[in-house]
């Protein structure tokens, strides 16, 4: 009895030296990010309002105001579509970072695991088979159609990812692939059945776009994904204590099981909202929290708010590609992302020591 208490009196005066170094490291690093990543993300939003098929006259603006053209194009057109991409990205990147934590599994992403496949198939089912609620309803009836899409695949695969026990990646990933087939063959029923301006929208969902980007799906958006952060901010110590395995995480405090459940919420809440407002868009939150790692490892506090900022930024600079490429046409911005996430994906598999992406 004397040993033990011996040692745990030592392990008691070492856990809180150890402790708050890292604690000040820690939000050091927090504040830099913040601070960084928010003049990096100005910058690039002032970038993008600037590109374009109709160059920009930012002294007309000053000068106008918002009463003449410069200013109307400004604030009609491009800025709620550049503040759309970056609360989308935020949005995917978020949701990626959690999942990730969540199933502890570096591979599970939204897109990847076929949260945004279920919920593209919600939104499908309400545009062909419940028109008149789309009517009705409009954006936000399509948000909440998402939203409950993609809850029911998350639970879904949160279910198969622990029939054998525990969280296997190649089973996620399987599971994955498996629905994303289910929801795509679902989708192109749909599409078969659809009339032309159905079909037209329904691949807007399918390919993304922030083509539509209005007032509203930003104040939408944005909100929800401020939300999102915040929490998941909130709970990173959680998270942190969850990729030790749940039974460790229980035994320090956390209360998994309405952990998970929160996760599950806000994940298909967010990824719901951007689906309703851009459609699919892929591997954003793979790539994102992959990136971090690299930088940070897999420390949530850092994780969750880095992913939000370098997420906003990789949408930004992603749409504005696909809409000046082209111009005056534009590129789906689902195809830009997949064309950045697909090398990336396979540098991951085919990495030698995957060890600080993990």
């Amino acid at each position: 009895m004397i040993n033990k208490s011996n040692e745990m009196s030592e392990h008691d005066r070492v856990i809180p030296v150890m402790h708050i170094p890292l604690v000040k490291m820690l939000s050091n690093t927090s504040l830099s990010i913040w601070i960084g990543g928010g003049v990096v993300l100005f910058l690039v939003m002032f970038f993008s309002l600037s590109m374009g098929a109709y160059r920009l006259d930012w002294s007309s603006v000053l000068s106008t105001g918002w009463h003449g053209r410069d200013g109307m194009i400004l604030l009609d057109i491009r800025l709620p579509r550049v503040l759309l991409s970056a609360s989308v990205g935020a949005a995917l990147a978020v949701s990626g970072a959690a999942l990730q934590g969540l199933f502890r599994n570096p591979l599970a992403d939204p897109g990847l695991i076929g949260i945004s496949s279920g919920a593209v198939l919600s939104v499908a089912l309400v545009i062909v088979i419940f028109p008149a609620w789309t009517a009705w309803s409009g954006l936000y009836g399509l948000s909440l159609a998402a939203f409950i899409g993609g809850a029911l695949t998350c639970v879904l695969i949160f279910k198969i990812g622990r029939l054998k026990g525990g969280h296997n990646v190649m089973q996620l990933i399987l599971a994955g692939v498996a629905i994303n087939a289910l929801a795509g063959a679902a989708v192109g029923f749909l599409t078969y059945l659809s009339t032309d301006e159905q079909l037209r929208t329904l691949t807007f969902w399918s390919m993304g776009s922030f083509g539509g980007a209005m007032w509203p799906a930003v104040w939408m958006t944005t909100g929800v994904t401020l939300i999102s952060v915040a929490f998941l901010i909130h709970q990173s110590g959680h998270l942190n204590r969850l990729l030790l395995g749940e039974a460790e995480a229980r035994y320090l405090g956390t209360d998994t099981d309405q952990l998970k459940r929160r996760i599950i919420l806000l994940t298909a809440l967010s990824v719901g909202c951007a689906v309703a407002v851009s459609g699919i868009i892929g591997f954003v939150g793979l790539v994102i929290p992959h990136l971090i790692r690299l930088m940070w490892k897999a420390d949530h506090r850092v994780l969750i708010p880095s992913s939000a900022i370098l997420g906003a930024i990789l949408m930004i600079l992603a749409d504005t590609f696909a809409r000046t490429v082209v111009s005056p046409a534009e590129l789906p911005v689902g195809i830009v992302t997949s064309l950045l996430g697909g090398p990336f994906f396979l540098w991951l598999l085919f990495r030698p020591n995957s060890s600080g992406a993990s």
